[in-house]
């Protein structure tokens, strides 16, 4: 059950990645389970508390990709696409690391936030799901999402003049 899990997050990841992209579904999957069998486990609450920690190791898992293959292209920076559709559609290695960057400055200055985009663009997890995974209801998750989306984007714009420098 836990591995149909991930490889329905992990299968969303790659298909929205570049054509061509080389990191497999089942190459996620197999490196998401390593790490969260790997060490201390935390205390799984419930499926939305796990699948909130699986996002975030497979956003991990995804960063460290496209910083080493953004290390060996050198390829010019570009700005990471952000809309309420799909926050993980994110086609260039770049790209993915300046949303990370932009995600973990959100986390800075407001972690749930930066809890509630990983839970619903990384993990899939509706606004109920999350809602039950941190004790808000649901109107209180969509409204800290969309102003979550709203600061991210402001945040990739404001960035977007330093990448092209």
């Amino acid at each position: 059950m836990v591995y149909a899990e991930l490889r329905r997050l992990a299968d969303g990841y790659v298909r929205r990645e570049r054509p061509g992209h080389t990191l497999q579904s089942t190459a996620l999957v197999h490196e998401a389970y390593l790490r969260l069998c790997a060490g201390s486990q935390p205390d799984y609450q419930d499926r939305a508390h796990f699948m909130g920690i699986a996002a975030r190791i497979m956003r991990q898992i995804l960063v460290d990709y496209a910083r080493r293959r953004s290390s060996q292209k050198r390829s010019a920076a570009l700005r990471a696409p952000l809309d309420a559709a799909d926050v993980a559609a994110v086609s260039r290695p770049a790209a993915m690391i300046d949303l990370d960057d932009a995600l973990t400055d959100l986390e800075k200055r407001d972690e749930r936030k930066a809890r509630l985009i990983e839970m619903r663009f990384f993990g899939g997890l509706t606004a109920e799901e999350s809602a039950e995974a941190l004790g808000l209801t649901a109107p209180v998750v969509r409204r800290e999402l969309r102003l979550a989306q709203a600061w991210l984007e402001r945040e990739l714009e404001r960035r977007a003049p330093e990448m092209h420098a």
